[in-house]
């Protein structure tokens, strides 16, 4: 496992430089990430999947005020220690998710992770506000696209910052894409988001996946097997 604090040497129109810090948590390790504004520390924690005494730790060691807690999708190893988190901070903040995987936070979570180890609790917090395609996230003087990637799940998103980077929750991987076998997943349609979606951004734009190591959009346009430009 690692602990990331990292920045990047792009620019975004007059946008602050993000900061981003990478928490890769849990069996499965899928990685947390702590969005901050650096001019008003204001920040949001995206995709809190366990351990969340290290989430909350990190949230300590960057000094940011925690203004939501976001859910790139709903399965268990992305949303299990969002109560934990919740619980540590010192204000109750919105949870925010797309209304396509209110299922999973029903019971399907739940139920797919216990088959995986992961205890979640009984009663499942519910997500307070709605991401929408093409909907915006402000994070203090920092803006973020929701951009909606179905396919994984039904109401799979993906965060765009700008020129900066984009967090693609579990759709699209460096050399991988998420599977669609689980409940509410489709094939075709998690295909024609990353043709559709995510393809056409600009190559340099860092992705940081839902698990493992960052790529790029260009790069995967050339190299990932699963789906190629022009494919």
């Amino acid at each position: 496992m690692r602990d990331d604090t990292m920045t990047e040497d792009k620019h975004s129109g007059s946008s602050p430089e993000p900061l981003l810090t990478i928490i890769p948590n849990g069996l499965l390790e899928a990685n947390c990430y702590i969005v901050t504004c650096p001019h008003t520390r204001q920040a949001i924690v995206v995709d809190p999947g366990s351990e969340p005494e290290r989430i909350l730790a990190a949230i300590a060691e960057t000094a940011s005020h925690v203004a939501r807690i976001v859910h790139t999708h709903g399965h268990f190893d992305h949303i299990a220690a969002t109560e934990a988190v919740m619980a540590g901070l010192p204000a109750h903040v919105p949870i925010a998710a797309h209304p396509a995987d209110a299922y999973l936070y029903e019971r399907a979570a739940r139920e797919m992770g216990a088959g995986f180890g992961y205890l979640l609790p009984e009663t499942l917090a519910q997500p307070d506000e709605e991401l929408r395609d093409c909907g915006e996230l402000r994070v203090g003087d920092l803006s973020l696209e929701v951009i909606a990637t179905p396919g994984h799940t039904p109401g799979s998103v993906s965060l765009r910052c700008g020129d900066w980077w984009i967090l693609t929750g579990d759709t699209l991987f460096r050399r991988g894409i998420g599977r669609t076998d689980l409940p509410g997943g489709n094939e075709e349609a998690i295909y024609e988001s990353i043709l559709t979606r995510l393809y056409p951004l600009p190559g340099p734009l860092t992705v940081y996946p839902g698990h493992g190591p960052e790529t790029t959009i260009e790069q995967e346009r050339r190299l990932n097997p699963f789906v190629q430009a022009g494919t």
